[in-house]
C-alpha cells in the first residue's frame, strides 16, 4: 500500500525561503501521519513566474533543502521548481525518497502558450514515471493535463499519475472533469494537487483531488490551505482486470492517423 499525501499549499508568490519554511511544517504534519511520499503543487515555492532570471536555479539549491527534509522527517517528496537553461527555463518536478535519492525529474512537456510560458520556458521532452510502494507512479504537470496523449503514453506502465498545478479558479471546471476523464480513460489513480490563494492577478481555490481508476472522485479539498491522504493498494490493477478496455487500444493504428 502506498499512502500518499497531497498538500494544497498557499504559495507566496516569490517568496521562496518563507515558503520553504512553511512547507518544512506541511512536511513534518504528513510524516506525523504516516504518509510515506508528499505531493507539491506545480513551482511549489515560487509560484508561476516567469521571472526566470530571480526564480531560476543552476545548482539545485531546492533540491537540496527538500533532500535535507525528506532525511529529516523520512518522508518521501515531490515538488516543483524551475531549472535555469540559458536565457530560458525549465519547469520541473522531481520525487525525492525518504533518503534524499532522486526517484523521478520531469519537465513539462507543454508550457502554456496562452499566458507565455514558452517565451520563457523550454519544453521537456521524456515522460517520467518510477516506483514507489509497490505503485508505479507517472508525472505531469498543470497544462500536460488537457493533452491525453501524453497520458495513454504511459498508460500501461503506471498504476498512479499525479498532475501536480497552478490552475486558477476560473477554470477550475476544466481541472476537475479532465482529472476524473484522464483517470478514467487509462484505468488508474489520478492524484491532483493545485494550489489556493492569489499570485499576481489570479484567483487559485484548489480543488485539489483523488480520483480512482473508475473516474470518481474520492476526496477533495477547496478554497483553504491543507493535506488531502489517500490510500493506494491495488485498485488498478483490479479495475483493468476486471475491465480490460485498455487490452483493446490499436496504438499504430492512431499513430497512422495523426
Amino acid at each position: 500500500m502506498m499512502k500518499a499525501a497531497l498538500c494544497q499549499f498557499q504559495i507566496e508568490f516569490e517568496e521562496k525561503e518563507k515558503n520553504l519554511q512553511r512547507a518544512k511544517h506541511m512536511i513534518a504534519s504528513a510524516a506525523a501521519e504516516h504518509a510515506q511520499i508528499i505531493f507539491f503543487p506545480e513551482m511549489s515555492f515560487t509560484g508561476f513566474s516567469m521571472n526566470v532570471s530571480s526564480i531560476g536555479e543552476l545548482g539545485g539549491e531546492t533540491i537540496s533543502i527538500m533532500q535535507e527534509y525528506a532525511r529529516k522527517y523520512q518522508i518521501a517528496v515531490g515538488f516543483g521548481w524551475v531549472k535555469q537553461n540559458g536565457e530560458k527555463g525549465e519547469n520541473h518536478y522531481t520525487v525525492l525518497d525518504a533518503a534524499g535519492t532522486i526517484l523521478a525529474d520531469y519537465i513539462k512537456i507543454h508550457p502554456f502558450s496562452y499566458s507565455g510560458e514558452d517565451d520563457y520556458f523550454i519544453p521537456g521532452s521524456q515522460t517520467a514515471v518510477f516506483s514507489f510502494a509497490g505503485q508505479r507512479v507517472g508525472l505531469f504537470i498543470c497544462y500536460d493535463l488537457r493533452f491525453p496523449e501524453i497520458f495513454r503514453a504511459v498508460a500501461a506502465d503506471v498504476d498512479v499519475i499525479v498532475v501536480a498545478a497552478n490552475w486558477p479558479e476560473k477554470r477550475i471546471a476544466h481541472w476537475n472533469k479532465l482529472l476524473e476523464a484522464r483517470a478514467l480513460e487509462n484505468q488508474c489513480w489520478v492524484l491532483g494537487i493545485n494550489c489556493v490563494g492569489n499570485q499576481e492577478n489570479l484567483h487559485h481555490n484548489g480543488s485539489s483531488r483523488t480520483v480512482n481508476p473508475e473516474g470518481e472522485t474520492v476526496e477533495c479539498l477547496l478554497e483553504r490551505e491543507g493535506i488531502i491522504f489517500c490510500e493506494i493498494q491495488d485498485e488498478a490493477a483490479h479495475f483493468r482486470n476486471s475491465f480490460p478496455a485498455l487490452h483493446d487500444c490499436r496504438t499504430e493504428l492512431y499513430k497512422e492517423l495523426m
